[in-house]
């Protein structure tokens, strides 16, 4: 069983480092072993952090990660996430995914159908109006990666290319940094709860932090012409996924 969840954790990795949504993969391989919803999302919360660390790394050494806009926003993403852990610890999220679903299907088709948006990097240095909007989402993708999680990759790319003019591959770039803050305020907090199971999530982690190293060195050689359509795919796969389980 563990030796699965670590393929199923690789590959979750591997997609989280290109385009967000490895969630789709890890967390439901965790429910399939009968692990409780709050263990599971503790258990790949540090798995993920792991993997988020790995990808961050490589996109810091390959240049396409702009520090200097990503660390003014780095403590709204910790604030967002811890509020967002104390609210799911002590309720069910399951009435997010309508509204979820919703938001990812009008990225996902915007996306698609904006064919020029995020194919070339036209960052500039943000003015203080522009900061104030990148706090503003640091915060609220924080508090729902901490509340609820699925899809908070891809609203911080999504986020990132309207706020500040990246690229895919710079707001993907971006984005790590991001995630990695909001998921340690996370797993700080669920490790507090008693709500990780350390013996299954290191060796996820392991294995994420291989998959994240394969899926950014892929997105920062194959650059916004290749990670463009998959953010497309996995957004509606996200879609796809959620919908079935509210149906089933």
């Amino acid at each position: 069983m563990i030796f699965w969840i670590c393929v199923a954790s690789f590959f979750a990795a591997f997609v989280d480092a290109i385009v967000g949504g490895g969630g789709l993969i890890s967390i439901p391989a965790l429910l399939a072993t009968g692990m409780p919803t709050h263990l599971a999302l503790g258990t790949n919360k540090l798995a993920s952090t792991f993997g988020a660390v790995s990808s961050a790394w490589q996109y810091y050494r390959s240049g396409a990660a702009r520090l200097s806009v990503v660390l003014p926003l780095i403590p709204f993403s910790l604030i967002g996430a811890m509020m967002g852990v104390r609210v799911v610890l002590g309720m069910n999220a399951d009435f997010l995914q309508v509204l979820i679903i919703v938001l990812v299907t009008i990225i996902g088709l915007y996306t698609l159908l904006k064919k020029e948006l995020g194919m070339a990097d036209e960052f500039e240095t943000p003015r203080p109006a522009v900061v104030a909007k990148g706090i503003v989402l640091a915060l609220t993708i924080g508090f729902y990666d901490g509340f609820f999680g699925p899809g908070t990759g891809s609203f911080l790319i999504f986020g990132l290319i309207h706020i500040f003019r990246f690229d895919f591959k710079h707001a993907t770039a971006n984005a790590k940094f991001l995630n990695l803050t909001s998921n340690l305020a996370a797993l700080s907090l669920f490790i507090m709860h008693g709500q990780v199971l350390f013996s299954t999530g290191i060796p996820m982690a392991i294995a994420m932090v291989f998959g994240a190293r394969a899926g950014s060195l892929v997105a920062v050689t194959k650059g916004s012409g290749f990670i463009k359509p998959a953010f497309v795919v996995v957004s509606f796969s996200l879609v796809f996924k959620m919908a079935l389980g509210m149906m089933l």
